[in-house]
C-alpha cells in the first residue's frame, strides 16, 4: 500500500511540475511593460526654433518687432510701436527683457510706443530710467512718456520722474518696489502701483504707505494681489496677469492726454 501510494504522490508531482513548467514556456506570452509617457522636460527638449543670429535684445526681441537700438557701449535695446505716447520699461534685478513682453505686447497692440532695454547689473537704474525716457522721447511723433518699473525699476521711477518733471512724464506705473515717502510725496503726475500682499519688496503695506504720501498725485492707484507672494515680473505670468495688464492699460489710456 506504501509503495502504491508513493508511486501515486510521484506521478502527481511529476504532472503539477510539468503543467508549471508548460505554463512558462508555451502559455500566454508576457505582456510588455507600457511604454513610459514622456516627461515634461523630455518633450521641452526637443529641438526649438534656433535663436536669432541679427540684432536682437536677450533674444527675445528682433528687428521684426521694432527698432534695434545700443547703448553704453553696446547693450541692447528695442522701440515696438508706433503710437505718440511712449513707455519705458526697466525690470527688477537679476530680471530680464524677456519676462515683460507680454507687457510690451499688450500696449503695443493697444497703440503706445515701448521701449524696453537690456539693464546694466553696474548701472544705476534711475540714471538709466532717465535716459531712456530721453532717448524715447526723441523719436518722431512722440510726446509724453510714461515709467514703468519692477522692483528696484519701480522704487527708482519716481524719483527718475521727479527728475524729468510732468511736462515729459505722463504716469508712474510700479510693479512691486518700495518707493519711497518723501519722493511719493513730490510726484505730480498719477501713481498706479501693483503688487501682492506678502510681497517681501512691494507687499501691501509698502503700497499703501506710498498711495497714502503721494498726495499732489492726481491720481494714485494701488491693486494689491491677495494672499500671494507673486514679484514683479512673475504678476506677468501668474494667473493674474490678464488682470495687471488689463489695469496698466486702463490706468495708461485714461492719463496719456
Amino acid at each position: 500500500m506504501r509503495k502504491t501510494l508513493s508511486a501515486v504522490g510521484l506521478v502527481t508531482m511529476l504532472a503539477a511540475l510539468a503543467a508549471c513548467g508548460s505554463g512558462g514556456a508555451t502559455g500566454a506570452a508576457p505582456v510588455p511593460p507600457t511604454p513610459a509617457t514622456p516627461t515634461t522636460a523630455a518633450t521641452s527638449a526637443a529641438p526649438s526654433s534656433p535663436p536669432p543670429t541679427g540684432p536682437n535684445v536677450s533674444g527675445c526681441f528682433t528687428e521684426a518687432d521694432g527698432k534695434i537700438f545700443e547703448y553704453d557701449g553696446g547693450l541692447p535695446g528695442v522701440i515696438a510701436g508706433t503710437g505718440s505716447t511712449g513707455v519705458v520699461i526697466t525690470y527688477e534685478r537679476r530680471g530680464n527683457v524677456c519676462a515683460w513682453r507680454p507687457l510690451s505686447d499688450r500696449l503695443v497692440a493697444a497703440g503706445y510706443r515701448v521701449l524696453l532695454y537690456a539693464r546694466s547689473v553696474a548701472a544705476v537704474p534711475e540714471d538709466t530710467t532717465v535716459a531712456m525716457a530721453k532717448r524715447l522721447a526723441k523719436e518722431k511723433g512722440v510726446g509724453r512718456v510714461f515709467l514703468v518699473g519692477g522692483s528696484i525699476g519701480a522704487t527708482t521711477a519716481v524719483p527718475a520722474a521727479l527728475r524729468l518733471g510732468p511736462e515729459k512724464i505722463a504716469g508712474v506705473v510700479a510693479l512691486s518696489g518700495e518707493i519711497a515717502a518723501e519722493d511719493a510725496a513730490k510726484l505730480t503726475v498719477p501713481l498706479l502701483q501693483i503688487g501682492s500682499e506678502h510681497d517681501d519688496y512691494g507687499g501691501r503695506e509698502a503700497l499703501d504707505a506710498a498711495r497714502a504720501a503721494a498726495t499732489k498725485a492726481p491720481d494714485a492707484q494701488a491693486l494689491v494681489i491677495p494672499g500671494e507672494r507673486l514679484h514683479a515680473s512673475q504678476l506677468l505670468a501668474s494667473p493674474y496677469a490678464d488682470q495687471v495688464l488689463s489695469t496698466v492699460e486702463t490706468f495708461m489710456n485714461r492719463h496719456k492726454g
